[in-house]
């Protein structure tokens, strides 16, 4: 007999994430507020792939309110998660863990960090000249 494995914990309300599929890469995703879990390397492999916002689909307002929590705990190792900006798009700012290198996006954001917008691309033709 095998003991179950513990369910993930949403680091930003507490609530039970949910395991999501999608074309063949797995998230939790909470069940209350939305935010998504990525584990290492995930977020990019999810980005990737036509569509994949679909599984960000919690309400954007909710996700700013609970983006204002700002010490939050990795829901796999309980490390004091960092605040990150995404490189290319400064005013995403996500949770971090620097133990285990996984990534929580609050509803919305994940949206947002797959739509880069003409602003965008004028920003980064701007830094580099």
């Amino acid at each position: 007999m095998y003991a179950k494995k513990a369910e993930l914990l949403c680091p930003k309300c507490n609530s039970i994430m949910e395991k999501v599929e999608y074309k063949g890469i797995k998230i939790e995703r909470c069940k209350k507020c939305k935010g998504i879990w990525f584990d290492a390397f995930e977020k990019d492999e999810l980005k990737a792939k036509h569509g994949s916002e679909s599984v960000d689909s919690g309400d954007k307002d909710m996700g700013k309110e609970y983006d204002k929590k700002k010490k939050v705990n990795c829901p796999k190792c309980l490390t004091l998660m960092t605040r990150k900006a995404d490189v290319r798009q400064k005013h995403i700012v996500y949770e971090y863990c620097n133990a285990c290198h996984g990534v929580f996006f609050d509803a919305g954001e994940f949206t947002d960090f797959k739509e880069r917008t003409i602003l965008d691309f004028i920003k980064k033709i701007i830094i580099t000249i």
